[in-house]
């Protein structure tokens, strides 16, 4: 009897002792879930206003004057080039009254920058930084013999259409934003941004299609290695597809020249022209998390991502050492990437809103579905072509994707469809021919 008991309570330790590992397993799970989600923000953060103050002083370059560089450490007089003004911008936003004028709706007022945020930061949770082969220690006792992913939501299965799920939820904060804020300004301008952002999301999507079709996945982290692995990028590939892309992405993040939506000259300020304190920084953090976002996906999509020749490698899964490795060439390309984006907009004048819509329904569209037709047809019949030629299918692709490039630009530049005439509309009075019908005061 007393054996039979003893058996027993072993058999209960036992099948105890797996739950209990079971239970430690999903608190560690969700205790890293949320430390990165706090490192996350953290850095987006931080990014987001230093690199306002990066875009200062190239604004200051590109025009020959001097940029912020006098705020340094608070109470003291060591300047530091300027790196304390965005602790300064971000003391002065956060210390600014809370003033909600008395016309607005006050609960989709109060929304809208937290809808356009919330998108924003939202949209990071999938991107990959790379791998890491678990130590051997960890896998004795958690379990764990997968390769450890650095994002917060890894091995999601429909990881670009997260991204334009989260990133199209954006437009509801804008057109919120400005239908809240019961100002005409602000009404046209988050008419302007709604049209904007619609139009410019089909050529997003046209322009990734051809990567998703090489890549035969819809996850981030397979197309990089995908990259990785065959030695060529897409950039290299696609141009047709990238060239789509990047001018989308541009639009998307509302960057001049596409920055419609909040022209100063025309609408004050746009949508956000009756926020102020914490609810415009909201606002502003959110159009630079948008401008992050595009980098990550330009450099993931097109320019192989965390990969470089010789250096990174092309397992799935590599020792810390590599893994930061990785890192570091992913966050190098994503700089440069927004260094263009920030001398495009210092360097380019603002379209005019007709030309705006033009260009994304009269040269984007059309030639994101030529790189669509390219590609998917060299998918089906390029192996055979590539045979015939005597050549692998990668040099074979880039054959057709340059030469498909070099044809929609000139037949864009022949046909020019944005072409407007300006001249005076023959069906209405000349100004001279007004001049003596305005009334005198």
């Amino acid at each position: 009897m007393f054996s039979s008991r003893r058996h027993d309570g072993l058999r209960d330790v036992r099948a105890a002792v797996p739950a209990a590992a079971k239970r430690g397993i999903m608190f560690l799970s969700i205790l890293a879930s949320l430390l990165k989600i706090a490192v996350l923000l953290g850095l987006l953060m931080t990014a987001a206003a230093y690199l306002v103050l990066v875009e200062r002083w190239i604004a200051a370059w590109v025009q020959d004057r001097l940029g912020p560089n006098r705020v340094g450490v608070p109470l003291t007089g060591v300047r530091l080039f300027g790196l304390g003004q965005p602790v300064a911008d971000g003391v002065k936003f956060m210390t600014k009254g809370e003033f909600t004028p008395s016309h607005v709706d006050r609960i989709l007022y109060a929304l809208a920058p937290i809808v356009i945020f919330a998108a924003a930061v939202s949209a990071f949770a999938v991107v990959p930084l790379g791998a890491v082969a678990p130590p051997r220690f960890w896998s004795e006792w958690f379990d764990v013999s997968g390769p450890i992913a650095l994002s917060i939501a890894p091995g999601l299965d429909m990881g670009i259409v997260y991204i334009f799920a989260v990133g199209s939820v954006a437009v509801y904060g804008v057109v919120l934003g400005g239908w809240a804020s019961n100002n005409k300004y602000s009404f046209f301008g988050a008419i302007r941004s709604s049209a904007q952002l619609i139009s410019y999301e089909i050529p997003l999507g046209l322009g990734i299609l051809g990567v998703i079709l090489v890549g035969g996945s819809l996850r981030l982290d397979e197309i990089v290695l995908h990259q990785a692995r065959s030695g060529a990028w897409n950039v290299v590939t696609q141009p047709l597809g990238f060239v789509v892309f990047c001018v989308a992405a541009f639009a998307e993040a509302a960057r001049l020249p596409f920055d419609l939506p909040e022209a100063e000259q025309e609408l004050v300020g746009g949508y956000h022209t009756e926020y102020l304190g914490i609810k415009l920084m909201l606002f502003m953090v959110a159009e630079f998390l948008h401008m992050v976002l595009a980098a990550f996906l330009i450099v993931i999509l097109f320019l192989g991502g965390w990969h470089l020749w010789g250096l990174t490698g092309s397992a799935e899964a590599v020792a810390w050492p590599t893994a930061l490795l990785r890192a570091v060439v992913l966050l190098t390309k994503v700089m440069a990437v927004i260094l263009f984006f920030m001398f495009a907009r210092w360097s380019w004048p603002r379209f005019r809103y007709d030309q705006l819509m033009n260009v994304a329904w009269k040269v984007m569209i059309p030639w994101g579905m030529i790189n669509v037709v390219v590609v998917a047809a060299w998918m089906e019949y390029g192996g055979e072509l590539a045979d015939w030629m005597n050549m692998s299918n990668i040099p074979g692709l880039a054959i057709v994707g340059w030469g498909a490039l070099l044809i929609c630009w000139l037949a864009t530049s022949i046909i020019d469809p944005t072409a407007t005439d300006n001249k005076p509309r023959p069906e209405l009075p000349h100004i001279n021919d007004c001049v003596g019908q305005v009334p005198r005061t």
